[in-house]
């Protein structure tokens, strides 16, 4: 054998044992959600004061900025607002890591569902001089990576320095599923601008890439329609709405940190405010939900709607609803009655027809539709081959969806409705969107989940305890290769109670891990022990 296969082999076999030994020793590890693969050792380096972003090799031209911008939302978090004196004197002999040179392979920085997010990231124990190295194949991809490098990072109170332990580092990582959300309802509490950036942020910190804004419903309209001013007429007040501007900045602010803003449009039902602006839109004035199906009208302000997001949300989704339509207004309003007659058709068969007749308008104005699951329990067969089925009712129906073809995201109530304060952190980390789906193929199909923060006890006041740690355990379910799951969430509380601890450093308010949601501390004691 020659001199370069035996290196090569000696290489491997070391590479091996790293990997063995980062497995062996797995609650050493501090990162969250778990990498694909991790190798680390146990010495230390220093920040340097003048840490540097370097781009050379790149394609990536970032002329918007957004590699810079997350470079500088690097240091920011891991100076966690600490004055960094770094006096290296103080310091010992540890070597100083001068920078992190970043190499984007594509000069594209779209981001729709799918993009490439894998990232590899590398921190030597030395060099001269020593410098991180993150390469990933888009932009997005790089935005994790730097994430995962903010995680290795520590203040020292004693050196005033930021450390990085366990070098030297090789990370090499990628998502399980592309989408993996979280839903927010401003229409049955009125979420602020500023709360709605900070859930943003949060997002990114546990690498969630899909905001779902539920935005309208029965109790309010706060969104700016310019196709149909009056709409906004719904809102609680003429102070809790969002102009098509701040839509806007919703979008931008959550793309510039890789996560995608799908809007959700829920109809024929959970739509009674509309009619504040528009009374037509109602059955009647004493029966005013869902919106009548016998007005063309109707149907009119859909596509003004989906025309309007069209402009502002870019994501090749819109979740038209479709969840819990009562359809007795229709069948009681005298009017539509008689239209139904004339049309032939019942309640049920009326129900499927408004679906379909959204979903057509929708695909016409380009987008793929995502519908709540009662969509495809009723009439599943009837759906758009591009629809999304969107379950929230109970296990088993990912498994039926998929077998007729169909793809589905998953948040089944009992283990992702993040309202369900009783529901623990270990049940959201043990719900598995792929139980009893061992067809290859239709796993593919089970394009991730989501977990769902319904608005009805929930504002600006209470949003983040409700929200983390619990989502955070969702998310490693949804970023984790399944192998690297721990079996027993109890393998995990040390790391993720790290997280936690990390989130409120970082001006984010965790909940402890005891209890279930919006939980409160039991005793005095350390962050991590709670």
């Amino acid at each position: 054998m020659g001199k370069l296969g035996f290196r090569s082999i000696l290489f491997a076999a070391i590479v091996q044992i790293l990997v063995v030994s980062a497995d062996a020793n797995i609650k050493n590890l501090k990162i969250w959600p778990m990498p694909l693969s991790v190798s680390y050792g146990h010495r230390t380096l220093l920040l340097s004061n003048d840490f540097v972003l370097k781009t050379e090799g790149s394609k990536y031209p970032d002329t918007s900025g957004i590699l810079k911008e997350g470079f500088s939302r690097l240091l920011d978090v891991v100076k966690v607002a600490h004055v960094v004196d770094a006096n290296f004197s103080y310091a010992g002999p540890s070597p100083v890591l001068k920078g992190i040179q970043v190499v984007v392979l594509s000069p594209n920085d779209e981001l729709q569902y799918g993009v490439d997010e894998s990232y590899n990231l590398t921190i030597p124990a030395h060099g001269n001089p020593a410098y991180a190295y993150l390469t990933a194949k888009t932009v997005h991809g790089a935005l994790h990576g730097l994430q995962t490098f903010s995680q290795v990072c520590h203040f020292n109170f004693t050196t005033r320095t930021i450390e990085v332990h366990q070098v030297p580092w090789t990370i090499v990582d990628r998502p399980r599923f592309s989408y993996r959300g979280l839903l927010i309802d401003t229409s049955r509490h009125y979420l602020p601008l500023p709360v709605i950036l900070k859930v943003i942020d949060s997002m990114a910190y546990a690498k969630l890439n899909v905001l779902h804004w539920h935005i309208v419903d029965t109790q309010s309209f706060p969104l700016e329609i310019p196709s149909f001013p009056k709409l906004w007429n719904g809102a609680y007040s003429s102070s809790e709405r969002y102009t098509v501007t701040d839509a806007a900045e919703i979008v931008r602010y959550a793309g510039r940190r890789g996560i995608n803003v799908l809007a959700e449009l829920d109809v024929p039902g959970h739509a009674q405010s509309w009619g504040n602006g528009y009374p037509s839109l109602w059955p009647s004035k004493d029966c005013q939900q869902p919106l009548d199906i016998s007005n063309d009208f109707t149907f009119k302000v859909i596509d003004g709607i989906l025309s309007d997001f069209s402009k502002i949300f870019k994501y090749r989704f819109v979740h038209l609803g479709g969840d819990e339509v009562d359809t007795s207004c229709w069948t009681l309003t005298p009017r539509i009655r008689k239209w139904l007659r004339q049309n032939k058709l019942n309640r049920t068969t009326a129900y499927e027809y408004f679906v379909l007749r959204a979903q057509k308008i929708a695909l016409s104005h380009g987008y793929e539709i995502i519908n709540w699951e009662e969509t495809f329990n009723n009439f599943g067969n009837k759906l758009s081959r591009n629809s999304i089925v969107h379950n929230w009712l109970g296990g088993g129906v990912a498994q039926q969806v998929t077998a007729a073809g169909l793809r589905c995201i998953v948040s089944n109530q009992d283990k992702w409705y993040l309202d369900h304060i009783d529901t623990t952190w270990q049940d959201f980390y043990s719900n598995e969107p792929l139980t009893n789906i061992t067809n290859p193929k239709q796993q593919r199909l089970v394009i991730g989940g989501e977990v769902c923060m319904w608005g009805e006890h929930i504002d600006g006041s209470n949003i983040e305890t409700t929200i983390w740690p619990r989502a955070a355990a969702a998310a490693e379910r949804l970023w984790t290769a399944y192998d690297n799951l721990a079996k027993n969430p109890s393998q995990v509380t040390r790391r993720l109670a790290h997280f936690r601890c990390l989130l409120n450093r970082r001006g984010v308010a965790s909940g402890p891990l005891t209890g279930g949601g919006r939980a409160a501390p039991e005793d005095p004691g350390s962050c991590y022990q709670q």
